[in-house]
C-alpha cells in the first residue's frame, strides 16, 4: 500500500474504533442491555485496535523511509549544486535555475529547495508551472532587445481587463478627439485580454548541460528571452497575421494611414494628424533604412543632417525597428502586452541534430487599446 492509502485506511479504522468506544459507553450505562452485547462490542474494539496499531506501524515505517529518501535526494541535489547552500543570493538563484533546467532535461522532478530558492513554495517537487522568478525574468524582464518594450506596457496578470482611457472627467459628456469618440462608441471602452499560446525552445548541448551553472543559465535564459522578444515583434508588426491574431498587429487593425509622395512628408503628416493628447507623447517606430533615405533626400549633398539626432530631424523621438515596414507614429502607452501567469516548462529533442530543447509554453496577448492613438505613414509616388 502507498502512504496515501495507508493514511486513508488508518482514518477509516480509527473512525470505526471511535464509534465502537462510544457504543460501549452508551450500552454500559443502560441496565437493560445484556452484558453479552457489551462483551461483543469489547471484542470488536480489541480487533479494531489491533488493526489500527498494525496499519499505524506500517505507515510510520513507510513515512520514515520516504523522508530518508527525500533527504538523500536533497543532499544529492546540493552536492551537484552547492550554490543552493551559498550565502550569496545571486549564486543561490543561479544554482536553483541550473537545477531546474537540468532536472527538466533529465525528466526528473525538481526538488523543493529549488522551488523555494526560485520563489515558489512547491511541496511536491513535481510542479510543471514555471517558477515566478524565472517566469518574470523570461517573459516580463528580458535582456534581449525588443524595441517596443521601451514604449509599450508589459504586464503579467491573468484575465486582465482595463479601460481604454486612463481617466475621464465627471462633468464631461464628450471626448475632444472625434476619432477616439467614434472608436469608443463602436468598440466599447474596456479592453479584455485573451490567451494566445506560443512555445519558445532553447537548444542545450550536452557540454553546456554538464558545464557550469552560470554558462547553462545564461545560455538558456538568453535563448528564451530572444524567442519571447522575437514573438512579440512578429505579432505586433505582422502584415498577414495568423487567424485570431489580427488584433495584435498594428498593420492588422484599422489604423489611419497618412500617405505622401515622400517618407518625410508622410511621417510629419502622420504626427500632425494625431490629436494633441496623443501627439505630445508620440514616438516614431521605423526602419533605419527608411530614416537613412530621408536624410539622404533632405541633406541634398550636405553632411550636416547626418550628425543631427533623429528627433531633431523628424520632430519626435525615433526608435529603429526593422520589423516596422511602414513607419508607425503614435502614443505607445496604448500598446499593451499581457502574459498569463501559467507558463509551463518541458523538454524536447531535435532528432536531426541531437540537441536537447528546454521548452517554455506561455500565453500572451497584445492589445492596441486605442487605434486612434496611432497613424501609419506610407509613400505614394506621384503619378
Amino acid at each position: 500500500m502507498t502512504l496515501f492509502e495507508l493514511k486513508a485506511s488508518i482514518a477509516t479504522v480509527g473512525s470505526e474504533l471511535k464509534k465502537i468506544e462510544g457504543d460501549i459507553s452508551a450500552k454500559a450505562a443502560n441496565p437493560t442491555v445484556p452484558i453479552e452485547d457489551i462483551q461483543s462490542l469489547k471484542n470488536q474494539k480489541k480487533d479494531l485496535k489491533e488493526r489500527f496499531d498494525l496499519l499505524k506501524e506500517q505507515h510510520d515505517e513507510l513515512e520514515a523511509e520516504q523522508k530518508a529518501n527525500l533527504q538523500a535526494r536533497m543532499k544529492d541535489n546540493l552536492a551537484l549544486n552547492p550554490s543552493l547552500e551559498s550565502e550569496d543570493p545571486k549564486a543561490r538563484l543561479i544554482g536553483a535555475k541550473a537545477e531546474l533546467i537540468r532536472a527538466t532535461m533529465r525528466k526528473q522532478s525538481v526538488s523543493k529547495d529549488v522551488f523555494n530558492a526560485l520563489g515558489d513554495n512547491d511541496s511536491t517537487g513535481g510542479n510543471k508551472f514555471l517558477p515566478k522568478t524565472v517566469s518574470n525574468e523570461i517573459l516580463v524582464e528580458p535582456f534581449v532587445k525588443n524595441q517596443l518594450r521601451e514604449l509599450s506596457m508589459i504586464t503579467q496578470i491573468p484575465n486582465l481587463e482595463i479601460p481604454k482611457l486612463s481617466f475621464t472627467l465627471d462633468d464631461d459628456d464628450f471626448i475632444n478627439d472625434e476619432e477616439t469618440a467614434k472608436e469608443l462608441k463602436a468598440d466599447g471602452d474596456v479592453v479584455s485580454f485573451n490567451r494566445h499560446k506560443f512555445k519558445v525552445l532553447a537548444g542545450v548541448s550536452e557540454t553546456v548541460l554538464n558545464g557550469t551553472d552560470t554558462n547553462l543559465v545564461s545560455n538558456v535564459e538568453m535563448s528564451l528571452q530572444s524567442g519571447v522578444a522575437a514573438k512579440e515583434k512578429k505579432v505586433a508588426f505582422a502584415t498577414t497575421p495568423k487567424a485570431g491574431e489580427e488584433h495584435m498587429s498594428f498593420y492588422g487593425v484599422s489604423i489611419i494611414e497618412k500617405e505622401a509622395a515622400t517618407m518625410y512628408d508622410a511621417i510629419t503628416d502622420a504626427i500632425a494628424d494625431l490629436h494633441e493628447d496623443y501627439r505630445e507623447n508620440a514616438t516614431i517606430v521605423m526602419r533605419y533604412q527608411d530614416y537613412k533615405n530621408i536624410i539622404k533626400e533632405l541633406a541634398n549633398g550636405s553632411a550636416t543632417l547626418f550628425a543631427a539626432q533623429p528627433e531633431q530631424v523628424l520632430g519626435k523621438p525615433v526608435v529603429f525597428c526593422d520589423s516596422a515596414i511602414h513607419p508607425l507614429v503614435g502614443d505607445f502607452n496604448y500598446s499593451h502586452f499581457n502574459y498569463d501567469l501559467e507558463a509551463l516548462y518541458d523538454r524536447d529533442k531535435d532528432v536531426k541534430t541531437g540537441i536537447e530543447q528546454f521548452v517554455v509554453t506561455a500565453w500572451f496577448d497584445h492589445q492596441i487599446k486605442l487605434k486612434s492613438a496611432f497613424r501609419i505613414a506610407k509613400i505614394v509616388p506621384e503619378a
